[in-house]
């Protein structure tokens, strides 16, 4: 099969688009070129170039296609608009019965003519973020930046197109063969005749087209120069992609930071790195910040790279610089004193300032206190100060250090550790692969900030929809899960969100809010190949807002249902319900208590004394959280309801047997849905 290549040459591409365009690319042409069965596509991107390889059919074989159209007895407007829908004239269509019928004869078609013809208008409806328009010819044509080379070639021969459409000249782009090498070591154009040929040609002219080889080559080669000083690189996986993105031909080199500037905290030199200059930080064995910066340049220099060394290092000192003054300027003020400058910030348009939000969170996380084993007073004077560094230059120039920035001046003013703590972790967890705060503090705070924010935008009816979920509420909820589950925390959550209605615009629907979480809970069950099923019929009754002791309950069941006893429990559950169902559709329900009296069989009086002894603890034992003695409760009904199937006939011709007996299964159901719907468990 013939291999067609196609690599688009421009001007610097944004890094973080690189990727998205690559597979954007992929999924256009596979989808033009479907007819062709494209195979072992492959796609290339990098600082100048995103690229395609694959192999394809050399032709598409002569076909013929039956469509059939409108009855004949529609109106002529149906007919006209079938015939422009496939490019067809009245004389291509036939009667047949009542429906006009289009006999349509499609040509056999080259691979080379198809691509030709399709690309053109894929590149030009190709989308970017943002594109740009370039030179002086009016072309309407844009890409992300100026387009300089078109390389399309197939079985080795180019694919000839061009951007031109009616007056617009396309700014005179023609497909070739030629790609550039390396716009400083090996610059100007070569030509190629294969995708082989354009990979080992570029790697010789410095230029590494594979961006995973590249990401490879930074991260193997900081780690090496970091490892001859007893370093190791701080984890920065967003930085390794961003920048295998902004070299071809990536040289791993090593700076020193001044010792005028160690004294920074290590947030702050790694972020102010990363932001500015896209240098990794680097760590001492302890964890502590290393005097020394890693970077990547995007060329081998004559002395060895010790004039971009040099100049890298003359930069980062000017960058520190300003981070020491706002540094310095911030200790100025304490924290405290910055609490109330939060009331001129607004939070939300219909939700008040940030300072409104901090007196919520801080009322709730001292509710929240005693329930996790906190001081009330340090969670809300923690509370109190968590929002407070925003008001500060230090995050106002780096916004990803709210928190930690709070935690350092915190310190400096002589703040509870465990005050300055809460105030850097209570955003925590941000993310799934976050550890979540252990602190009792920490916890009590944390809980307070996700519950408020989720309350308040359900109060004002901002809920996350499946298109968009603009204030992180899914996240939030997320992290009460994950700090309720991780702490075994027994929390009241219907109580704790209605608290947060005392100063917003309208009460939370407490009900609303809850089930939110409890769905993140699936979600989160789910993704780990739990049994989300058991958990919708633990609180498919009574509505219970203890997801500790909910998520125990739940458990309990799934273990339960992993047994003899209760696959054969769950069995006889169904059983009964299907006859009740069964049986209630025929004459009405049959919810009425059993009668010992009416019994005439031994197997029934055993199955009613086991079940009024198993209702009897069930209550206590569910309300004291005792789930263990209350599965082995349930899984002591196995051997009556056993016996009872294999020995009673339910529907009885006696009316009053048949009565009583469909009243001694809903009362077997009864009192298993008294721990779970178990209808709603599968299998």
């Amino acid at each position: 099969m013939p291999e067609l290549l196609l690599e688009l040459f421009s001007e610097e591409i944004p890094a973080r688009m690189q990727a998205k365009a690559a597979e954007e690319l992929t999924r256009l042409m596979t989808a033009a070129l479907g007819a062709l069965a494209p195979t072992d596509l492959r796609s290339f991107y990098g600082p100048r170039r995103i690229a395609l390889s694959a192999t394809v059919n050399a032709a598409i074989p002569a076909a013929s296609v039956v469509e059939r159209g409108p009855r004949t007895s529609a109106p002529e407007q149906a007919l006209t608009g079938f015939l422009r829908k496939h490019g067809a004239t009245r004389e291509m269509v036939t009667q047949e019965g009542d429906y006009w019928v289009l006999n349509k004869q499609s040509p056999a078609q080259d691979a080379a003519s198809l691509i030709a013809g399709a690309l053109p208008g894929l590149l030009r409806r190709f989308a970017w973020p943002k594109s740009m328009r370039w030179g002086g010819s009016g072309s309407l044509f844009t890409w992300v930046r100026p387009l300089r080379r078109m390389l399309c070639i197939l079985d080795g021969a180019v694919v000839p197109f061009s951007l031109a459409e009616g007056e617009d000249d396309g700014h005179g782009l023609h497909a070739g063969n030629e790609t550039d090498g390396h716009r400083f070591m090996a610059p100007g154009g070569f030509a190629v005749h294969s995708a082989s040929e354009w990979q080992a040609g570029l790697l010789a002219k410095r230029v590494i087209v594979d961006a995973g080889e590249r990401r490879r080559r930074v991260a193997e080669g900081i780690a090496a120069l970091a490892a001859e000083r007893q370093l190791h690189v701080a984890d920065d996986p967003g930085l390794l992609d961003e920048v295998a993105g902004l070299v071809e031909w990536p040289v791993p080199l090593l700076g020193r930071i001044d010792a005028a500037y160690m004294d920074l905290p290590a947030e702050v030199m790694q972020v102010s790195m990363r932001v500015n200059q896209r240098y990794f930080a680097l760590r001492n064995a302890d964890g502590s910040a290393a005097p020394f910066f890693a970077f990547a340049a995007n060329m081998e220099a004559p002395d060895g790279g010790a004039a971009i060394v040099a100049g890298n290092e003359r930069v980062l000192r000017a960058r520190f610089s300003d981070a020491r003054h706002f540094w310095d300027a911030d200790r100025r003020v304490k924290l405290a004193s910055r609490v109330a400058a939060l009331d001129a910030i607004t939070f939300h348009a219909k939700l008040g300032t940030q300072g409104a939000r901090v007196q919520r969170v801080m009322q709730l996380a001292e509710a929240i206190a005693p329930m996790v084993g906190a001081d009330p007073a340090l969670a809300g004077r923690a509370a109190w100060l968590s929002k407070a560094d925003l008001t500060t230059g230090m995050v106002g120039e780096f916004p990803e250090l709210q928190g930690a920035m709070g935690r350092y001046y915190a310190l400096h003013d002589g703040e509870d550790p465990s005050v300055a703590d809460a105030v850097r972790d209570h955003y925590a967890p941000k993310g799934p692969s976050d550890a979540v705060p252990t602190a009792h503090v920490t916890i009590a705070v944390a809980l307070a900030d996700k519950i408020d924010i989720i309350a308040s935008f359900f109060a004002i009816g901002e809920k996350p929809t499946g298109g968009g979920d603009p204030f992180a509420l899914r996240r939030a909820a997320l992290g009460i899960v994950r700090i309720i589950r991780e702490g075994a925390l027994r929390l009241p959550l219907r109580k704790l969100i209605s608290l947060c209605a005392a100063s917003l615009p309208a009460p939370p629907p407490a009900d609303e809010v809850l089930a939110f979480i409890v769905d993140r809970t699936r979600v989160q069950l789910r993704a780990e190949g739990a049994r989300h099923d058991v958990l919708d019929a633990v609180f498919a009754v009574g509505g219970g807002d203890d997801l500790a002791a909910l998520l125990a309950l739940s458990a309990q069941i799934g273990d339960l249902l992993g047994t003899t006893d209760g696959a054969s429990l769950m069995v006889a559950y169904k059983r009964a319900a299907n006859i009740l169902r069964i049986e209630t559709a025929k004459d009405g329900p049959h919810n009425g208590p059993a009668d010992p009296a009416v019994f005439v069989l031994p197997e029934e009086g055993a199955l009613h004394a086991q079940l009024e002894t198993v209702s009897a603890d069930l209550p206590l034992r569910l309300r004291q959280a005792e789930f263990t003695a209350a599965m082995r409760d349930l899984a002591s009904l196995r051997p009556q309801l056993d016996a009872f199937f294999d020995k009673v006939t339910v529907n009885d011709p006696d009316p009053a047997l048949r009565r009583n007996r469909l009243n001694l299964l809903h009362q077997v159901r009864g009192t298993m849905d008294r721990v779970a719907d178990f209808s709603r468990i599968e299998g």
